[in-house]
């Protein structure tokens, strides 16, 4: 018995042919982060949050998926990996960086600060309390890197206005939409520095 061929079974038989295909050339290569050749790895000798830290990454290792996978310093969020929301903010020798758009080889010697390494102790940081005096966060996923974009703002001196923080905050964006009490937040702890 000859089986029926009808619009939906040629359909059905051309995406798997096609994705068949188009899946060889993707997966041929492919390895595993565990299986990399040594030509692609690197030793970072680093200091984060104020403590040295040795580590050997694969070269194509964002640096966030260094802190979060290998230094398990899992407060700096993955949002969106293409460095639109903010949620991976780190700051980087004093400078705020989007951690998901750079590689972890290029920061060997460098100073790195994460949410983690921002409180003294069991002291917070004063933009941290501000964000909770401010009420300037929701779900908080977005929280720890509007917090340390918020630290580096502070540190560059863009806090002279409102305008001015949103303006220098605007790579940060929170989906609950809490930016009025992030902005106070910001304000605040800029008046104590």
């Amino acid at each position: 018995m000859r089986p029926e061929l009808n619009r939906r079974t040629f359909v059905g038989a051309s995406f798997a042919v096609t994705g068949a295909v188009a899946a060889g050339p993707l997966l041929t290569g492919c390895e595993s982060h565990e299986n990399t050749d040594s030509s692609n790895t690197a030793r970072l000798r680093l200091h984060v949050n104020g403590q040295p830290a040795d580590v050997t990454v694969d070269t194509r290792t964002s640096l966030l998926d260094m802190l979060r996978e290998d230094l398990g310093l899992t407060g700096t969020k993955k949002g969106c990996d293409q460095g639109a929301c903010g949620a991976c903010t780190v700051l980087v020798d004093g400078t705020r960086i989007n951690s998901c758009l750079t590689l972890a080889a290029m920061h060997d010697g460098a100073e790195i600060r994460t949410i983690e390494g921002l409180a003294d102790g069991d002291r917070l940081h004063p933009l941290q309390q501000a964000f909770i005096d401010t009420d300037a966060f929701q779900c908080g996923y977005c929280t720890s890197g509007q917090i340390m974009s918020g630290v580096g703002c502070i540190a560059e001196g863009h806090t002279g206005s409102d305008a001015e923080i949103r303006e220098w905050m605007s790579g940060n964006i929170c989906r609950c939409g809490a930016y009025t009490n992030i902005v106070a937040a910001v304000s605040k702890a800029a008046k104590r520095a």
